[in-house]
């Protein structure tokens, strides 16, 4: 199953190793990642493979939001299909 994780918020030093160390103590695979920085706001977004990990995708996205919240930003996973419905022109 793929998600798609994303990360939102002021720049910090440490918000890709936080969130890249959580994903992989959780054996989720990242397969794609972009991120950008514009006047001084973060911005990343991947894909993700979860089907590795041992926890629930909901549990994923609970620990996500609190990983998120621990460092300042918002973390956001959804499921890839629900997304790719949601943004449908």
């Amino acid at each position: 199953m793929k998600g798609i994780i994303t990360v939102l918020g002021k720049d910090r030093v440490g918000i890709i190793a936080k969130v890249c160390t959580y994903l992989a103590d959780q054996n989720v695979n990242i397969l794609d990642i972009s991120q950008t920085i514009v006047q001084g706001f973060f911005n990343m977004m991947m894909i993700v493979d979860v089907s590795g990990s041992n926890k629930s995708f909901e549990t994923l996205v609970e620990d996500l939001q609190d990983v998120g919240h621990s460092i300042g930003v918002e973390i956001k996973l959804q499921n890839e299909e629900i997304f790719n419905i949601m943004h449908r022109i």
